[in-house]
């Protein structure tokens, strides 16, 4: 093999930079602080979306190639650090991504029952380190809910709120949240958009989802879709947002479904301006907008108030710092140049690269980050070339057996197939692909048994 390699974080960004520098003849170490890989796409996916869950299959081919290690439960900052990496490797490269949320910076934001959509998409999916809210016992008296966003997070959060039961029971979530969700007794869910439809960033297979589910009905105002002029450049420019509209437009026409047993309202050109509440949240009050003649967002003085018993933002993803490494706090994302960190005076520092939504911000689909974290490979390797990455830098120390030497439980890629397999046979046994084990402490003994 020619250089060495570590690569921070696991999902697609890590794996598709993996893959792309062993083509290149470089070892590889993937670290994760999870004791299993593939990120967003395990705890970010919608768990009944499962055409897109499964590309963790194409991605799970990079640990059967020669030179490619799992590094996991092992965290970059706190169990090692970024200098002991740069020091053991002749590069490094942080995809770790953005797994923070950002706020709506209204009164009322931190009451009980405000919650982000990263809390609780990390509860349905089971991830192993969720600490947030407790849903469990939190849905058991939510009736109304208001999902603030128009993105395909929030169209998720919404889908899932919003299924039945049964169609819910094929996916891989973990039987509590299943058992939760089903005895929930939501009836109203709302949608909730700043903007007009035009503006939305969901996807039209998204969206349409929502008017496919079995026991809820979606109500749109017709006056939402009547396009404004700045809309109707939106559409006339954006394929994608003329589908949405069609989209739209066509559930504004429809007759009511009143045997559903629950109801989806979208809402256009609504801005929350307070969550209301003393011990828990009990509503939402909404200032209406509208575009002036610049097309800047304004509002209208009209105002409208929800009676709600939940709250999720879910108004975008949020890179974080990580020690040691230059961060633009304004963008949450690390600075560079192609990949290439820049340090304080804007220069590359020589051998830490970057790729992924901690690279670029959170933006585009599982695919982008494919070409995404090429670029990055392709900084990296014309470094080798030129002579300024691969000159020796990396020591023949191996950091894997130092950090177990410490007496971290660092889980291999045996320890990742362990837990896969037991995931697979507890799905086999209620008819389903598998069921997500998402307590920690339990994959670790399932991963530190075969090792």
């Amino acid at each position: 093999m020619g250089i060495r390699v570590a690569v921070v974080g696991s999902g697609p960004s890590g794996l598709y930079a993996a893959e792309a520098l062993n083509d290149r003849g470089a070892a590889v170490d993937v670290y994760d602080k999870l004791p299993v890989p593939f990120g967003l796409v395990r705890y970010g996916v919608a768990p009944d979306h499962l055409s897109i869950r499964s590309v963790r299959n194409t991605l799970d081919r990079v640990w059967d190639r020669e030179g490619v290690r799992f590094v996991g439960n092992v965290e970059v900052g706190s169990d090692v650090s970024i200098d002991e990496l740069r020091a053991a490797y002749d590069a490094v490269v942080l995809t770790y991504g953005a797994s923070s949320d950002r706020r709506l910076a209204v009164p009322g934001e931190d009451l009980p029952g405000s919650v982000a959509a990263t809390d609780l998409v990390a509860w349905y999916t089971g991830h192993p380190d969720y600490r947030g809210p407790d849903f469990d016992d939190l849905l058991r008296r939510v009736r109304s809910v208001a999902v603030v966003g128009v993105g395909n997070v929030a169209v998720d959060v919404v889908r899932v709120l919003s299924k039945s039961p049964e169609e819910l029971a094929h996916t891989d979530m973990p039987d509590h949240v299943l058992a939760t969700l089903a005895a929930a007794p939501v009836e109203q869910v709302h949608l909730i958009g700043r903007r007009g439809p035009a503006q939305a960033s969901f996807t039209t297979k998204e969206l349409k989802e929502l008017g496919e589910l079995a026991d809820a009905d979606v109500v749109v105002t017709p006056a939402d879709v009547e396009l404004d002029s700045i809309s109707e450049a939106a559409v006339a420019e954006n394929k994608v947002a003329a589908r949405n509209v069609k989209v739209l437009a066509e559930w504004a026409e429809r007759a009511p479904r009143p045997d559903a047993a629950v109801q989806i309202t979208v809402h256009f050109f609504a801005r929350p301006t307070q969550i209301i509440g003393e011990d828990q949240v009990t509503g939402l009050e909404l200032q209406r907008t509208t575009f002036d003649a610049d097309g800047s967002l304004v509002d209208t003085g009209e105002h409208e108030h929800l009676d709600v018993d939940l709250i999720v933002r879910s108004v975008g993803y949020r890179g974080l710092a990580l020690p040691g490494v230059p961060f633009d706090e304004s963008r949450g994302v690390i600075p560079n140049l192609d990949g290439r960190v820049l340090g304080d005076d804007d220069a590359p520092i020589a051998g830490l690269y970057v790729a992924g939504w901690i690279k670029r911000g959170p933006s585009g689909i599982i695919g982008t980050n494919k070409k995404c974290a090429v670029q990055t490979v392709g900084s990296l390797m014309e470094d080798v070339e030129s002579g300024s990455v691969g000159n020796g830098s990396g020591t023949d120390t191996d950091l894997v057996d130092e950090l177990r030497a410490r007496g971290i439980a660092v889980v291999g890629v045996p320890g990742w197939r362990a837990i896969d397999l037991v995931e697979q046979q507890r799905g086999a046994a209620s008819g389903k692909e598998r069921v997500t084990v998402h307590d920690r402490a339990e994959l670790l003994r399932v991963a530190t048994t075969t090792q």
